[in-house]
């Protein structure tokens, strides 16, 4: 059973281009999908599904916090900045920041085959398909209030396959567990047990129904001793995301998920963007009609660096 949004971009998809086939004025009306995004896309709501990375927040114990600070000047441009000076407002007109990223398994993420297998695809060699595909949303957060440590299983999966029809193919299936809501609680998100995916249910999704990839709130696919469900995915060249977050703000079925991510050469991670894009009159997120985005809102206060070397409104 589609969606009304499902609808409208598949009738558009194929409607628009076909229009032009010998009909109209071509010059005024070229092909394109310019109908797609005027009749859905931009009354659309659009959901962030993604934490800012910053100095201070949850990682993996085994790797180190980032840390901000004033980028400076590499080489000395006689007149205008010496080198090793810090670039500011003031004196140069505009300023910059350097990022010291101990790993690339940091924040919101997309993980990469070569993570665990030598032989695996890196980020840069991910296709341009990853774009935009169906998501869907297991919601496993009331199992995981009465136990933490609970792991999505196939029932799970084939209760909302009975509410809401078979999970398409090439779909990203996002796990509810509400545990980001613990993100800025750095003791609490980090304690164990955690909400995992079982390794029942990824070979489930990855070999019956042939999704993309799947994500998850935590910083880990599961609490065995060997990650063996991201060593599965791994070694059979399979994504994955996680740390994802605002899970609780979008339709269990019937949005999209827009997907992007840096590309760093030979890459084993990826700091990853992922929002969500819902019918107009989903409850939450922000359209483009009301947030056009241009121009873009002026800080309440003047921009300075806090302590941990993260630009923010002074708020005097």
């Amino acid at each position: 059973m589609k969606t009304r949004i499902e609808t409208l971009v598949l009738s558009l998809v194929v409607a628009v281009p076909l229009s032009f086939l010998g009909c109209g004025d071509t010059k005024k009306q070229p092909p394109s999908l310019w109908g797609v995004y005027f009749e859905v896309l931009k009354d659309a709501k659009y959901i962030d599904l993604t934490h800012a990375f910053a100095p201070v927040q949850p990682v993996w114990p085994g790797f180190g916090r980032a840390t901000f600070k004033p980028a400076r000047a590499g080489q000395t441009i006689p007149g205008y900045v010496e080198v090793g000076e810090e670039f500011t407002y003031q004196k140069h007109g505009f300023v910059a920041t350097a990022y010291d990223l101990p790993t690339d398994q940091y924040g919101t993420q997309l993980d990469p085959p070569a993570h665990w297998d030598e032989h695996g695809a890196t980020i840069s060699d991910i296709p341009a398909t990853y774009a935009i595909r169906p998501l869907v949303v297991l919601d496993i957060h009331e199992k995981v209030a009465q136990h933490a440590g609970y792991h999505l299983h196939t029932e799970d999966i084939n209760a909302w396959e009975a509410k809401h029809g078979r999970i398409p193919e090439g779909a990203v299936v996002m796990v509810r567990s509400d545990w980001s809501k613990r993100w800025s609680d750095i003791p609490s998100f980090s304690q164990r047990p955690f909400p995992g995916v079982s390794l029942e249910a990824l070979k489930f999704l990855h070999l019956e129904r042939k999704i993309l990839f799947h994500g998850h709130e935590p910083l880990d696919t599961d609490t065995t001793a060997t990650l063996e469900g991201e060593a599965w995915l791994m070694h059979n060249h399979f994504a994955q995301a996680e740390g994802v977050t605002n899970l609780d703000k979008v339709p269990e079925a019937g949005a999209l998920i827009i997907i992007g991510f840096a590309k760093p050469q030979g890459g084993t991670g990826g700091y990853a963007r992922y929002i969500a894009m819902a019918p107009k009159d989903w409850p939450y997120g922000v359209s483009v009609t009301g947030v056009p985005g241009s121009p873009l809102p002026i800080q309440p206060d003047a921009l300075r660096r806090d302590d941990n070397g993260v630009m923010r409104p002074t708020l005097r």
